[in-house]
């Protein structure tokens, strides 16, 4: 629980200042609310002891007490207002730059990454757990810190005025704070459980989405909520069993409080009946004992949380803290753009991909890239742009091993147009920006007539402003490519990987697409994967990748005459794009 405590406070870097003069304002602001019930008690004995024959009572003192607590009152309030004014920013401020800092770090780690850990408990690590830390980490470590500075100070009133109340109250502090520690102990146990539950529950209703079209056309909806149904049943079951686990030590943190309560009120009349305590102050004690452990009360609930929010700063750590790709890169900037592999070897778990790959590609050459699926054609790609580093041999870009560069100063090199193109749930000028978001409109503008796609994007109810769906999918899929290539082109990097980007288009837009790629690879070193043969004939030269391993290297013209696996190809190609219904 303490370790919770300081994690928290270490959390909060340069606001710790915020967080400390908080903490002083929520002990004035339980002190103006103890004060008010202490003066009314102590008006309320003065009074009956001038009844009983005692001193005589002065009236002037009701109008100066009833203003005594107004104030104290109005100063309540105040305090409450600064400390949420110096406090509450804080964990807003904290998982605005943690969300950052996670994008940040996803950049740059391997793509590997993503096949370890589920996209569920990426996002239930982003969402509810920097929203946990959001809307409770703070909160919850004023009301620890808070509610245990303002025992102490009266427990030093106390003290000071009758030693007896005070050890009680010390009594019933620590036995409360035993079942504290039981609790934050259960709940640092249980908090992995709770958070895997709401990760498989986020994967599977991910999961379910994505596949809605699919769960659709087979009419399986009923077979594929089996899952979403499991993982809901299991979260609410675990969550159930860990609420009831809190039981014990709830029940056991207000019992010694109420206990102490009365004990400490018990303690005050039978000093008064022997005489060692006045009746306005056995009074003002009996009225307090009510309120003196009111700020304790609420811990019971930061104990549940602060084994949550240190599971959740577990998750963040670990996001943040991931193996970076590019941790000993630094910002290169080259000259020239020659690529050469040298004895590359990779490959997804046990499965080996590529074996002793060596090529080289000239700067400004366009190289077509061929191969059987599976092969390893992406793969080359992947490991190019870095999403990936070879396990075996290096990768040479400009006279420098790939290894050397920071992500940032690599990509900036490179432009990607792939077959599954992906845009923003954001406006169309906001996607072609991404390529360059300092661009002039005239320079977008521009790229967009290039990419052939500034005509029907006027035609769009907003023209360059208009909304476009997640994924792009209230566009065509020619009219998502073309958006891709026009934000290719305002990138203007000198390297294009074109990876299968005419291979789903339909006859009516090819023509627009080619033309468009033409714009975009005109002057560049152009890499492309490919099936069709209009794409590839016109290459450079030509990589065959089989088995893993680059089986046949040269222009079409030079594999055609050679009885291997691009001939064979090509033949197989010419067949499929010659392939007609018979109409008899």
């Amino acid at each position: 629980m303490f370790h919770t405590v300081k994690r928290i406070i270490d959390w909060c870097g340069e606001f710790k200042g915020k967080l400390y003069l908080g903490f002083v304002m929520t002990f004035f602001s339980h002190m103006f609310t103890a004060m008010p019930l202490a003066l009314a008690a102590y008006t309320v004995g003065l009074l009956v002891e001038a009844q009983a024959g005692g001193a005589a009572f002065d009236s002037a003192w009701i109008g100066r007490s009833v203003l005594l607590q107004v104030g104290m009152v109005l100063l309540r309030f105040l305090f409450d207002y600064l400390r949420a004014r110096l406090q509450e920013p804080i964990s807003y401020q904290l998982t605005a730059r943690d969300r950052l800092a996670v994008g940040d770090a996803l950049k740059r780690v391997s793509l590997g990454y993503f096949q370890q850990v589920s996209t569920g408990s990426i996002l239930n690590s982003i969402t509810t757990g920097l929203s946990t830390l959001e809307n409770m980490g703070i909160r919850m470590i004023d009301n620890f810190v808070g509610g245990y500075l303002n025992f102490l100070v009266i427990f030093l009133c106390l003290a000071v005025c009758s030693p007896v109340t005070a050890l009680i109250a010390l009594a019933a502090a620590a036995l409360s704070l035993g079942a504290m520690l039981l609790i934050s102990h259960y709940s640092r146990v249980n908090a992995p459980v709770e958070a895997q539950a709401n990760r498989d529950m986020t994967g599977a209703v991910i999961e379910y989405a994505r596949g809605l079209a699919v769960v659709k056309s087979f009419g399986r909806s009923g077979a594929a909520m089996d899952s979403v149904t499991k993982a809901i049943g299991d979260s609410k079951r675990i969550h159930q069993k860990i609420e009831w686990g809190y039981l014990p030590g709830n029940a056991l943190h207000l019992l010694a409080l109420k206990c102490g309560s009365v004990g400490l009120a018990l303690a005050a009349v039978l000093q008064y009946l022997n005489g060692s305590m006045a009746f306005s102050l056995m009074l003002m004690f009996l009225f307090f004992s009510f309120q003196i452990f009111a700020s304790l009360e609420p811990i019971s609930d930061s104990a549940h949380t602060l084994g949550v929010i240190d599971d959740a700063m577990d998750q963040l750590d670990a996001l943040k803290g991931g193996h970076f790709i590019d941790k000993d890169g630094r910002d290169v900037k080259l000259e020239h753009y020659d690529i050469a592999f040298q004895n590359v070897d990779f490959g997804y778990d046990e499965r080996q991909v590529l074996k002793d790959v060596s090529f080289t590609i000239p700067e400004g050459s366009s190289t077509a890239i061929v191969g059987p699926s599976g092969s390893g054609k992406t793969t080359l790609c992947s490991l190019l742009a870095r999403f990936y580093d070879p396990q075996g041999g290096s990768i040479i870009l400009g006279g420098h091993d790939l290894r050397e560069f920071t992500c940032d100063s690599l990509l900036r090199n490179l432009s990607m147009v792939f077959q599954n193109v992906y845009l923003f749930h954001d406006t169309v000028r906001a996607n072609l920006l991404f390529g360059k978001p300092d661009a002039t409109e005239e320079e977008m503008i521009a790229a967009a007539k290039k990419a052939r796609c500034h005509d029907f994007i006027l035609a769009l109810p907003n023209g360059y402003d208009t909304v476009i769906g997640e994924g792009g999918g209230t566009l065509s899929g020619g009219e998502r490519q073309r958006i891709s290539i026009a934000r290719a082109i305002l990138k203007d990097a000198p390297i294009i990987i074109l990876d299968e980007a005419t291979a789903s288009i339909d006859p009516e837009n090819e023509h627009l697409i080619q033309d468009a790629l033409t714009e975009l690879t005109r002057g560049k070193t152009v890499i492309t994967i490919a099936h069709r043969l209009a794409t590839v004939r016109n290459a450079d030269q030509i990589l065959v990748i089989s088995d893993g391993r680059v089986a046949e290297r040269g222009t079409h013209e030079e594999l055609l005459a050679k009885d291997g696996i691009y001939r064979r190809f090509t033949e197989i190609r010419e067949k499929a794009e010659g392939w007609r219904i018979d109409a008899e």
